[in-house]
């Protein structure tokens, strides 16, 4: 990976504006050259900019100008900037460059970014790409994207410091110094038997404070936190969150060493961890990008809307049995939508926290009974102060105290409910091996509406039937 120039990036903030946008100059210069086929002038222009910044720079492009950008820059434009791309514009360049293109590009790069920026490709197209690559280098590719997706072995880099127990402090630092191939960045040594078993590792700063004599199984460190290949994504991320890491070591079945994770990754897989569960949380899917087509995203949305229409003809169904009350009493429909909205933004604040409880595994049946209590008795204490609000308001506007009565009782009821239903539906889904942040909100919301108008109509019939 590109070590970053100082000197250089003091010029880079002179291309953004004060909201962090590209200025329009800067934009038309750079799409300039490129309709000029100016290489020198796109080479100057982007000089210094980080991977990140021109992983925006190619975003802000059109799309038939972000492969022509890559192909006129050639061997200097670096190819970690693709991992910073939102995967469905990263795959349209993939798809429009030559294979031997994309091939000499991620030679350079860690495996992890090489795989990062391959493994959303159709089969046939990796293999494409792949065929450019050396055998040795694509071996390595190969094995890591047959890993599972979102696992260990998919993020891992291939890329570390292995040497035997029997070497001494000394001669492991002349073998750092004398190697030319190294990884980029690393943070330990790992020591291995000749099966390349781990027996276990060394940091960087115990190891650069000890004599040169020492051997090695003197200030080997006994690896307590190793990661399978096979683990996912979110479990590494959680061991990281847990034990503060800055690395660990990626093991295959057989306990031999094959990677290593480093922060870097990590921080990665935690925010799109977040962002999936926030998107999944709205019904919206996992991989929907800003970048998508109209169609692919109505496509994704759709299932989920069609799910909650379904439901939604439930608290439909509850309104109709009680018409004839509502007819008597025009002040019930003006009043209904306030009890079931209620209950649902209740009922989605604890599903939010019960949903992020699960995934962080902090929620369990060891603590379940006192988190679900806790809940419903926010819930009663919630309800209770704004049922007294909402029955002086709703006596005060129709001069009508007994309807008063009716909707904070109502009130009540449904923040009962909502807080209720809002941990126990997230427990149950996730009981059943599926996402609660998928499909708890459309249920939540279904139950929070139903009983809410149920409740409400109810009191109303009982109530003024006696009055």
């Amino acid at each position: 990976m590109r070590e970053d120039n100082p000197a250089i990036e003091e010029d880079v903030p002179s291309v953004r504006d004060e909201d962090g946008a590209f200025v329009p100059a800067f934009l038309e210069r750079v799409e300039a050259a490129i309709a000029g086929e100016d290489r020198a002038a796109l080479k100057a222009e982007i000089a210094g900019l980080h991977e990140a910044d021109l992983g925006d720079l190619i975003e802000s492009l059109d799309a038939d100008e972000r492969p022509r950008l890559i192909e006129l820059l050639g061997r200097d434009f670096d190819f970690t900037a693709l991992t910073e791309l939102d995967e469905t514009v990263r795959v349209q360049i993939l798809r429009a460059l030559k294979p031997w293109t994309t091939a000499e590009g991620i030679r350079d790069l860690d495996s992890d970014d090489a795989v990062y920026i391959l493994e959303d490709l159709d089969e046939d197209e990796k293999a494409d790409i792949l065929k450019y690559i050396p055998a040795p280098e694509r071996v390595a590719l190969e094995r890591s994207l047959d890993y599972p997706e979102e696992s260990a072995g998919r993020r891992m880099q291939t890329e570390f410091i292995a040497v035997p127990p029997f070497w001494t402090v000394g001669r492991t630092i002349d073998y750092m110094r004398e190697t030319e191939d190294l990884p980029d960045t690393f943070y330990e040594i790992f020591v291995v038997d000749p099966a390349y078993r781990l027996v276990g590792s060394v940091s960087l700063d115990r190891l650069l404070r000890t004599r040169r004599s020492v051997p090695l199984t003197t200030v080997k460190n006994e690896q307590r936190h190793v990661v399978k290949a096979s683990d996912d994504q979110e479990d590494v991320a959680r061991l990281f969150e847990h034990y503060n890491l800055v690395s660990a070591p990626v093991v295959d079945d057989a306990g031999r060493l094959v990677g290593v994770i480093t922060i870097d990754d990590v921080v990665d897989v935690i925010q799109e961890e977040a962002d999936e569960d926030l998107r999944a949380m709205a019904g919206v899917g996992s991989d929907e990008e800003l970048s998508d087509s109209v169609a692919y995203t109505a496509r994704g949305r759709l299932p989920w809307l069609v799910v909650n229409l379904g439901t939604a003809f439930l608290a439909a169904f509850i309104i109709a049995l009680f018409s004839d009350t509502i007819e008597k009493m025009v002040a019930l429909a003006v009043l209904m939508p306030i009890v079931a909205s209620m209950g649902g933004n209740a009922a989605n604040q604890t599903m939010t926290v019960a949903v992020r409880a699960l995934a962080t595994k902090d929620l369990g049946s060891h603590n379940a009974r006192r988190v679900v209590r806790r809940e419903v008795l926010v819930g009663l204490c919630n309800g209770i102060i704004l049922a007294i609000l909402l029955g002086l308001i709703a006596s005060a506007w129709f001069a009508n105290i007994h309807l008063g009565c009716v909707i904070a009782a109502a009130l009540v009821v449904n923040m009962l409910a909502a807080g209720l239903f809002g941990i126990l539906i997230p427990i149950a889904i996730h009981k059943l091996k599926l996402d609660p942040a998928v499909a708890s909100g459309v249920f939540v919301t279904t139950v929070t509406d139903s009983v809410g108008f149920f409740v409400f109509l109810g009191f109303a019939s009982l109530w003024f039937s006696r009055v």
